[in-house]
Order: structure tokens, then C-alpha cells, then sequence
């Protein structure tokens, strides 16, 4: 389960087709093909969206595997 505080580059390491459905609401997880530091809780607030909410879909994306 993915959780506010993971680090984005952990994310991506241990889900890495989360990057492919972040870029798809706008959530660009890279920059030059290197991770963008911070949390994933962090990268969600800076775009202006709920985290909880964003956290809760990505979540039943990743569980459809």
C-alpha cells in the first residue's frame, strides 16, 4: 500500500507502473529520467490535488496487478 510519507523514487523502484498512471493525472514522477526527490504525499500537495483521494485511486490501480 502506497502511503503519503513513501519517498517517489521507492515508489517508483517498488511499483514502478505507478508512473505511468501518475503521468496520466498530471503527476510527472521524473524529471530527465531521475526520480523527483520528496514524497509522493508531497509531489500530490504541490500539484494542488487531495492526497488521500489520489493515494485511494493509485492504490486500486496498483491492486488490480
Amino acid at each position: 500500500m502506497v502511503k503519503e510519507d513513501l519517498p517517489v523514487d521507492v515508489l517508483l523502484e517498488k511499483y514502478p507502473r505507478s508512473n505511468k498512471w501518475l503521468m496520466q493525472k498530471h503527476i510527472h514522477c521524473t524529471e530527465c529520467g531521475e526520480p523527483i526527490w520528496g514524497t509522493i504525499g508531497e509531489l500530490i500537495e504541490s500539484k494542488g490535488m487531495d492526497v488521500a483521494e489520489v493515494l485511494a485511486e493509485l492504490n486500486d490501480y496498483l491492486a488490480e496487478e
